[in-house]
């Protein structure tokens, strides 16, 4: 099993950290962190003087935008949970940046102004999930009617991925590069379809998946082709 390393919200994969710290310049590219994101009720601030926000409302202002402007990375989705159909926990929001390199992304944690910001996806935040995705193949225009579905899964040792069941029209799909911080779950893959209404039990239970989280997502925010398109 995998060293890591407990923190507030999750716990540090010390593996994937340091390979992605010791990965060659010529070799680190872009890389999608796709976030699972369950709130406190309650933002659980320090001191007297703190505000009686919810979870959400402090990762709301959490949000550093201008920080990933300024290291070149990319908003690629943005979205809160609308169904969750299987897994656990029961998560709340997702979200995808696209940064340039892992570098840049290990960078954003010593920034001054990340810091500041910081302190609110702290208080925010009881638990995440962050996978370093690399796409599949190439992500698709979303076409019109039906669900929009976020899938991450653990194949089981030695299978091969199952072939879509019907109904199932696919977006964007990553491959894992390690999972940064969660708890001892490892992630294979992050599957983003659209699925009609009918068909969406059909996707619970397929051959050769040995754990996943379904979810219908909104979409606040949905760039994923355009972030694998420029890439």
């Amino acid at each position: 099993m995998a060293d890591r390393i407990e923190h507030t919200y999750g716990q540090i994969n010390v593996d994937t950290v340091k390979r992605w710290f010791r990965m060659d310049a010529a070799d680190d590219r872009e890389i999608w962190m796709i976030n699972l994101m369950k709130y406190h009720q309650v933002a659980a601030y320090e001191g007297e003087d703190a505000p009686a926000i919810s979870g959400k409302e402090a990762d709301d202002a959490y949000s550093p935008v201008k920080v990933l402007k300024d290291l070149g990375a990319m908003v690629a989705f943005h979205g809160d949970v609308e169904a969750q159909l299987e897994g656990d926990p029961s998560w709340d929001r997702i979200g995808i940046v696209r940064y340039p390199t892992r570098a840049a992304f290990f960078a954003m944690q010593e920034r001054d102004d990340f810091k500041e910001k910081h302190v609110h996806k702290a208080a925010g935040m009881e638990f995440t999930v962050i996978v370093g995705g690399l796409p599949v193949g190439d992500a698709v225009e979303i076409p019109a009617g039906g669900s929009y579905v976020m899938r991450v899964r653990r194949l089981a040792p030695g299978a091969t991925a199952p072939a879509d069941p019907a109904g199932v029209t696919p977006v964007a799909r990553f491959a894992s590069d390690g999972t940064v911080i969660g708890d001892e779950r490892e992630w294979d893959e992050v599957l983003f379809d659209v699925v009609d209404e009918a068909d969406l039990s059909s996707l619970i239970g397929l051959p050769g998946v040995e754990e996943q989280i379904t979810m219908v997502v909104g979409r606040s925010i949905d760039r994923l082709a355009e972030s694998v398109a420029t890439a």
